[in-house]
């Protein structure tokens, strides 16, 4: 079911909307891509300076499919490899933002794609990249341990019944 929200992001206020969906959007508009990563029974998180606790994610690079930039972005921040399944996207909507810069980097209206990773292999965590520390939390215990908006937890519920 799809539900919107208006976020601060910087001062900036946003319209955000899940979309559960199998089918991906115009990826000329992604933004960026995230997912819950589970590895025996638990969700991973990083901690990513700035950001708090959260799951992996960030910005597809060129020449990059969105699930290979997820498939990075999982090594990158949480040094782990795996299976995934697309969940849906959460749609970004500048059209309310009076501080939108239409000359800036992102589209009026953009999309956050979403992915479920079931792990098949957990690597030593080196801190190489930007993520200082990883920790495993029980789905039910993400509401008090994550930094992010409540879409985040529809994504979760979502995440949790695609197994």
């Amino acid at each position: 079911m799809n539900r919107t929200i208006y976020a601060d992001w910087g001062g900036h206020k946003v319209k955000l909307t899940w979309i559960p969906s199998n089918h991906l959007p115009d990826l000329n508009k992604v933004t960026s891509v995230h997912g819950f990563c589970f590895y025996q029974n638990k969700v991973l998180l990083v901690h990513v300076k700035g950001r708090g606790f959260n799951i992996p994610g960030g910005h597809v690079e060129p020449g990059e499919s969105p699930e290979q930039a997820f498939h990075r972005e999982a090594y990158e921040e949480g040094y782990v490899k795996g299976e995934v399944k697309y969940l849906g996207t959460i749609e970004v909507s500048h059209e309310d933002n009076p501080l939108f810069d239409p000359h800036g980097k992102y589209p009026l209206i953009g999309y956050q794609l979403f992915y479920r990773m079931d792990i098949t292999e957990c690597l030593p965590f080196t801190r190489e990249n930007e993520s200082t520390s990883r920790i495993w939390v029980e789905p039910e215990e993400i509401p008090y341990v994550i930094n992010d908006h409540e879409l985040s937890l529809l994504i979760l519920d979502e995440a949790l019944r695609k197994t």
